[in-house]
């Protein structure tokens, strides 16, 4: 007869199994990774996952979640440690870097991936949110300070994107290392001269 767990007991060995998953995943495709296989990292039995996740996607969206909630995190103590709309900007942005780099496997399963019937984790549905929200904060500090001018959702967007694109770039080795945090510090102040509201 199994011994009954508490819940710190469950915490760890989720934690446990989520930290295998995600670099198992990373590293081979979520397609090609086995419950079998996570058991094994972990010397339990094959079965045991199954306590604690309905399935690999399960441990899919919960390896997901814990990087968007890690990421948010990251990019909201960075803003919220500046003075200033431009500060704040920056710090976010050197966060987002600092956070892809640091966290490769993190990175690439949060943004490489798309799950089917998200809506059947909540967890990741609201983790993906607070992310997306991380990256719209910033621009509303320099919109209400007047520095730029404009949809703060698009806005927010395609600094997103000129951010991931070039973490990507260094990532797959076709920027040098640093390269990603000087290419976003000059895609920053770019985008953020094309916003400035008309004199």
């Amino acid at each position: 007869m199994p011994r009954v767990l508490s819940e710190t007991d469950v915490a760890d060995f989720r934690e446990r199994l989520c930290e295998a998953a995600e670099r198992l995943f990373a590293e081979r495709g979520p397609d090609a990774v086995t419950m079998r296989q996570l058991a094994a990292e972990l010397g339990v039995s094959p079965m045991t996952p199954y306590r604690y996740f309905e399935d690999k996607d399960d441990i899919l969206a919960a390896v997901r979640a814990n990087g968007f909630n890690r990421f948010a995190e990251a990019l909201e103590t960075a803003r919220d440690s500046a003075v200033g709309a431009r500060n704040r900007g920056k710090a976010a942005g050197e966060a987002y870097v600092t956070f892809a780099l640091e966290n490769p496997h993190s990175y690439k399963l949060m943004f490489d991936f798309n799950q089917p019937h998200v809506e059947k984790y909540p967890e990741l549905v609201v983790a993906g949110q607070r992310a997306q929200k991380t990256m719209t904060g910033y621009v509303e500090d320099a919109l209400a300070e007047g520095l730029m001018t404009g949809d703060p959702g698009q806005i927010g967007m395609m600094f997103w994107a000129a951010v991931h694109g070039a973490v990507i770039l260094e990532l797959a080795g076709m920027l040098p290392p640093g390269g990603a945090r000087a290419l976003q510090g000059q895609l920053d102040a770019t985008l953020m001269r094309g916003l400035r509201p008309e004199a």
